[in-house]
């Protein structure tokens, strides 16, 4: 007799694509050496697609350029060379074929691309069970964050501070509340 694996499937096999109006891309950053700062990219768009054997793979990317801050002019500075240079590099963009659930939780190993460099990221969260919404639309929701370090992805700015320190951690949390709808 021989063993088999099989795959628990993360959702119900089939496309599911982003609803753009109730997702949301977030990242948060700490500032100053003192307090946390957040933004978020406006046009987001993702793809989980799970086949009959229960094999999932994740599609994600961001406009680079929709980016959201508080101050117009701190969002000039980040569409610059300085951060994201969105002129030459337009989309930040996560891949994954390895998409799998640890209990409770969803785990998500893929390759993360922002301004030209690409390096592994593991993110974490959770999936919600496939629902009936309004307009007999069947949808899931996934949650995810990640943690990565800004300056192997090329965004090398910073400033010191009078006293030590600097004006922004290397690390920064990444964030994806997403809205998916069967195909």
């Amino acid at each position: 007799m021989t063993a088999t694996a099989t795959i628990t499937p993360v959702a119900p096999a089939g496309t599911w694509s982003l609803d753009p109006v109730h997702s949301s891309a977030s990242f948060a950053v700490r500032h100053m050496a003192v307090a946390t700062f957040r933004g978020r990219f406006e046009e987001l768009d993702a793809t989980l697609t799970v086949d009959d054997a229960g094999t999932t793979a994740f599609a994600g990317a961001v406009k680079a350029d929709s980016i959201v801050v508080k101050d117009e002019n701190l969002g000039a500075h980040l569409k610059s060379p300085d951060f994201f240079d969105t002129e030459r590099h337009p989309e930040i963009t996560f891949v994954s074929g390895a998409v799998r659930r640890e209990g409770d939780e969803l785990v998500v190993d893929g390759e993360l691309t922002i301004k030209g460099n690409t390096h592994p990221v593991v993110a974490r969260g959770t999936i919600s069970d496939p629902h009936i919404t309004l307009g007999d639309v069947e949808k899931i929701g996934v949650e995810l964050e990640a943690v990565i370090d800004r300056t192997l992805f090329g965004l090398n700015w910073n400033a010191p501070l009078p006293k030590g320190g600097f004006a922004l951690a290397n690390d920064v949390k990444l964030v994806v509340e997403l809205e998916l709808a069967k195909a």
